[in-house]
């Protein structure tokens, strides 16, 4: 099986999401379950129908969180230095625009670009690898090229 990099707040955040569907929600789909079969006939019971449903998201969800947990390779920055490589947190500015921007890059599983999280597979992510303080990359993105200069790298 291949392990599945993340960092420590990663492995917590799907961990603690596991823990939530099998105490909290588990239980109470099963109980609205069976409160709708007290209703009567099962075959026109919507409410039957739509907990059955929701019990099927979240015991796939569960299986999906324990095969994700059980193959995650938790690797932690801030024992790390040197150039860019997984965990790093990264501050860019766009040489065209001169915004800057700050990204930690992580595996697929935590990615979340609206909260700075850069999947390792990403375009610009596979770029920084190996870049240090002061390199520019260039960057093929869905929107065209752009260009970056990396001006800061922290292990975190």
């Amino acid at each position: 099986m291949e392990k599945v990099p993340m960092t420590a707040n990663g492995f917590a955040a799907l961990d603690r999401e596991l823990k939530t569907l099998k105490t909290e929600k588990r239980p109470a789909v099963i109980a609205a379950i069976a409160e709708a079969r007290e209703h009567g006939d099962l075959s026109e019971n919507a409410e039957y129908h739509a907990a059955r449903e929701q019990q099927s998201h979240i015991e796939g969800r569960i299986q999906e969180l324990e095969g994700l947990i059980s193959r995650a390779e938790v690797i932690d920055p801030s024992k790390m230095s040197g150039s860019i490589k997984f965990g790093a947190t990264v501050k860019l500015v766009d040489e065209d625009t001169d915004e800057e921007k700050t990204y930690q890059i992580v595996g697929e599983v935590e990615a979340d670009i609206a909260n700075g999280k850069l999947n390792l597979k990403s375009p610009l992510a596979r770029a920084l690898i190996g870049k240090e303080e002061g390199d520019s990359v260039e960057v093929m993105t869905p929107g065209g090229g752009k260009s970056y200069e990396v001006l800061e790298v922290r292990f975190v």
